[in-house]
């Protein structure tokens, strides 16, 4: 009888083992983070001529705090508006580019 008892014990985990769930990974709610490694630091004085027209020109009362620029002559802006900083990117010829835009290709 006892062995009967240890038997339908074992069995009855065994059992109970399988039916525990498995949680599901929900893929879709990855994180991506992209960061823009090649953008070094350039003097504000030394930004085109065609990118701070564009500035004075679409963020009146803005100041470019600071200026990055990578391979590519994209630059990405710090500006501070009313004591908020806000962060632009732009070509060479003063257009504005989306952040999903930077090319991370070398300048040709």
């Amino acid at each position: 009888m006892k062995k009967l008892i240890l038997t339908v014990a074992i069995v009855a985990s065994g059992v109970s083992t399988f039916a525990l769930s498995n949680p599901i990974l929900n893929d879709q709610a990855a994180v991506t983070v992209v960061m823009n490694d090649e953008f070094q630091e350039v003097a504000v004085d030394q930004l085109p001529e065609a990118v701070t027209t564009a500035v004075e020109k679409d963020f009146a009362g803005a100041t470019i705090t600071k200026a990055f620029v990578n391979s590519s002559e994209q630059y990405q802006l710090i500006l501070s508006i009313e004591g908020s900083n806000g962060t632009v990117y732009a070509d060479k010829d003063g257009n504005w580019i989306k952040e999903s835009d930077i090319s991370n290709n070398t300048a040709q």
